[in-house]
């Protein structure tokens, strides 16, 4: 792959996009017949399909939490997701990934109704385009509250970077690999942030500021999310009327 001369030119990226806007976003919902809750997500390149089953009994049992569901989020690229073949299986990427999306969700999930069982979250890659992580953690939320698990809200994703000294919105596959910082970030509706990473270097400011564009990206996101969830059970009731 060869480095673009310029990542933003006349305030305008390689994409079209301008640096405060986000990728495209196609969301299904219930996707999958024998997953509890499912979502197929698209975010700009990126096709994410998330699986929720449970809650339901823990294996093995010494797992098993008395007072609490225990939440389990397994996060992994198939091996035709990117252009040089992956290796299948977990890596240490994937395995990271798993256990700070894992993170993210917890805090919105009411662990306490299911004592002794677990909830399991599937994401897997289709196609990776950067900020599979977020795309994931966007699917799996949805595919939480398609599967009825009680949640405070639901919770949303979205990166932000610095790209020719300029901050910029959800990025694209150049811009995270030739960037000079990546910064995802999970919140709630409300603002509480879930979710902080950063690889690279972002002054005070830049951070601040870089903040305040991922939660407005957070946002959008947010109410494509529940337009897509009141858009699949508005149409399954119609069809019960209509019966």
């Amino acid at each position: 792959m060869v480095k673009p001369e310029k990542l933003i030119e006349n305030g305008i990226r390689l994409d079209g996009r301008k640096p405060d806007e986000i990728r495209p976003i196609k969301i299904k919902v219930g996707v999958l017949n024998r997953a509890d809750g499912s979502c197929y997500f698209e975010f700009g390149g990126n096709k994410v399909i998330a699986a929720v089953y449970g809650p339901r009994e823990v294996h093995p049992r010494h797992q098993q939490k008395s007072t609490s569901a225990v939440v389990r989020y397994r996060y992994n690229m198939a091996s035709f997701s990117v252009e040089e073949r992956k290796r299948p299986g977990p890596d240490r990427r994937s395995i990271e990934v798993s256990k700070v999306s894992r993170e993210a969700l917890e805090p919105v999930i009411f662990q306490e109704y299911f004592p002794r069982s677990a909830i399991d979250i599937f994401v897997e890659v289709l196609q990776a385009d950067a900020g599979t992580r977020t795309a994931g953690i966007n699917a799996a939320s949805i595919a939480l509250a398609d599967a009825g698990i009680p949640m405070k809200s639901l919770v949303s994703a979205c990166a932000v970077g610095k790209v020719d000294d300029t901050l910029v919105l959800d990025l694209n596959k150049d811009e995270d690999n030739y960037g000079q910082a990546d910064m995802p970030i999970a919140m709630t509706p409300d603002g509480k942030i879930t979710l902080l990473q950063m690889d690279g270097h972002l002054t005070r400011d830049e951070f601040r500021e870089g903040l305040e564009m991922a939660k407005k990206g957070c946002l959008e996101i947010a109410q494509l999310q529940r337009t897509a969830l009141m858009e699949k059970y508005s149409s399954l009731m119609e069809g019960e009327v209509n019966e």
